[in-house]
């Protein structure tokens, strides 16, 4: 009976599962340069953790799996039953053969095997023979188990899918699988050995320092010596010169379909071996073990660095939404206090109200004489109602032109970028443009009350009579929204001159009635109070965009997470050393 083997503790072996844990955490949705192939390699070292790595960390003294892998129609299977001596693989001229992958093992390391120790995400589903052996095409889902006396015990014997399946889900759990190797028997021909995609699988498994064994197979009679020298030529380039190579000539198989039983000994003579020795067995693990953490160090920085371009990306997913944002409001601060509100209908209707030469005129009797006919002017039959409409109509139009020049910046940005789709579904949850215009109108309704509380509130404090005030609030308001959008820097010839002439007027009525200095406060506080109610309404908009940001789940918590996850896993393997 073979004797379980041990390791010494690793270090390793207590950072993993946080490294894994904060691997988990990571996401790649944005369409930034490579990150298909970085999304492949952050699946491959999810997987190669949840196979192999942490598997074999915390069970040390588990038998070596030995995966048989190899081309189409190279004869895996073929090989799995002439090595253990009866039919427990399917082996058939279709293709692809192996659809359902066959794991076998030793009846008395059954343990190892029934739970989802390894190979988690496959469902087990346990044959007793041949005559259980069914094709159930669910290559992706299911790995059927068998126990029996025929696999020496301290190994199992892992039948994969081709490495080159026309079946896209049977080239990735064979890849899956030999990344979840202790051991890589690699089985190919004399016509195919020389094939790209093998090789490819190969380089990666000397990248690894993976134990492996070759076997050619199906050599022609006299062409042995011309292509085992060429196969050897191949395998020194790529440093895997001592892998063990077996040759089988090109035979008639039994009647059971499998090579004799003399051609064959070598190979079960080498397996046998392996499995025998407890010291061999734990060189193998620790070996492929070592290597397979080294590999994964390198492809998770890689994929660190797949995370930052994320990150980047997101940044400037973020920039786009602030630029767009900030630069409506501040078009519409400008707008608002550069004079381009008083254009147009604006000024007209003022002017109506004030008439620019008579009070202009009146100003040059002092401000007194205007206190003196202010009561009376407010209490004419004076309509300020075509005023106050034109600027809330300018001012409504201002800012839902702005809100949606913002919308469609943020759209045509991500969409002609990295987050297409994410585009899409953040537009989609944007409010409607009725709910925006009817929310922007209630916007100038509430600021224009806002200002006539203001002035009922500076009336108050001026100890005016409630009487007096009511008869001028709403014309002294509209006074102070005049002297809001006072300065000219928006309007252009004679426009000039009339609103210049207009605002003083406004202004010098607002100082007659309640003084320089609350003048400029109030003014400033309407600016403010302005300002303050639309970046609100646009905070509304931007908040989705930013929401759909979020929703990503990229951010610099998650990599600073698992930054120091990796450098603790970089600093636990160079602690263990080679030898774990």
């Amino acid at each position: 009976m073979s004797e379980p083997f041990s390791m010494p503790m690793s270090r390793v072996s207590e950072v993993l599962d946080p490294f894994r844990e904060s691997l988990a955490h990571l996401r790649f949705p944005l369409e930034v340069g490579g990150v298909e192939d970085v999304e492949l390699t952050y699946q491959d070292v999810l997987n190669q953790l949840d196979d192999y790595v942490i598997p074999r960390y915390n069970s040390l003294d588990a038998p070596l799996l030995a995966v048989f892998g190899g081309s189409t129609g190279a004869g895996k299977s073929t090989l799995i039953n002439s090595i253990v001596g009866e039919v427990v693989a399917l082996a058939s001229a279709i293709r692809p053969t192996t659809r359902r992958p066959l794991l076998l093992y030793n009846s008395e390391d059954e343990q190892w095997f029934t739970d989802q120790r390894i190979f988690p995400h496959l469902a087990r589903v346990t044959s007793h023979g041949p005559n259980d052996l069914r094709s159930t095409g669910e290559a992706g889902n299911e790995l059927e188990i068998r126990g029996t006396h025929l696999v020496p015990r301290g190994m199992a014997l892992l039948d994969s899918p081709d490495i080159d399946s026309v079946v896209v889900e049977n080239r990735q759990l064979a890849a899956q699988f030999l990344a979840a190797a202790d051991l890589w028997v690699f089985v190919t021909t004399a016509a195919r050995y020389s094939d790209a995609i093998p090789w490819a699988m190969l380089d990666d498994a000397a990248e690894r320092n993976v134990v492996i064994g070759i076997i050619l197979n199906r050599v022609p009679a006299g062409t042995g010596a011309e292509v085992r020298s060429d196969l050897y030529r191949m395998l020194a380039e790529r440093g895997l010169e001592h892998a063990p190579l077996f040759m089988l000539s090109e035979q008639q198989l039994d009647d059971e379909g499998r090579v004799s039983a003399t051609d064959i000994a070598p190979i079960r003579g080498w397996l046998e071996g392996l499995a025998a020795d407890a010291a061999v067995r734990a060189s193998v693990a620790r070996q492929t073990l070592s290597g397979t953490v080294d590999s994964l160090v390198r492809n998770s920085e890689y994929i660190l660095a797949g995370y930052d371009q994320q990150i980047e990306g997101s940044d400037s997913l973020r920039w786009d939404v602030n630029s767009a944002y900030e630069g409506a409001l501040q078009s519409i601060s400008r707008d608002v206090s550069d004079g381009s509100m008083l254009r147009g209908e604006v000024l007209a209707r003022w002017q109506d109200v004030v008439g620019t030469g008579e009070w202009a005129r009146k100003l040059e009797q002092g401000v007194s004489t205007i206190r003196d006919r202010i009561s009376g002017f407010f209490r004419a039959a004076v309509d300020t109602k075509p005023v106050e409409d034109a600027i809330e109509d300018n001012l409504y139009t201002l800012i839902m032109s702005e809100a949606d020049q913002a919308n469609t910046r943020v759209t045509d940005a991500w969409s002609r970028g990295i987050a297409r789709d994410v585009a899409a579904t953040a537009h989609d949850s944007l409010r409607s443009p009725e709910d925006r215009s009817e929310q922007a109108a209630h916007l100038v309704r509430e600021w224009q009350n806002d200002l006539i509380a203001m002035i009922r509130d500076e009336g108050e404090g001026k100890r005016m009579t409630a009487r007096a005030l009511a008869f001028s609030v709403n014309a002294i308001g509209t006074a102070l929204i005049i002297v809001v959008f006072a300065s000219t820097g928006g309007l252009v010839g004679g426009e000039i001159a009339v609103a210049g002439g207009t605002a003083v007027v406004a202004q010098r009525v607002l100082e007659a009635v309640f003084g320089d200095d609350a003048v400029r406060r109030m003014a400033t506080q309407a600016r403010e109070g302005l300002e303050k109610r639309v970046s609100e309404f646009l905070a509304e908009d931007k908040g989705v965009w930013l929401h759909a940001l979020e929703e990503l789940g990229v951010n610099r918590e998650l990599r600073g997470t698992y930054a120091n996850a990796l450098a603790a896993l970089v600093e636990a393997k160079s602690a263990d050393g080679r030898t774990l």
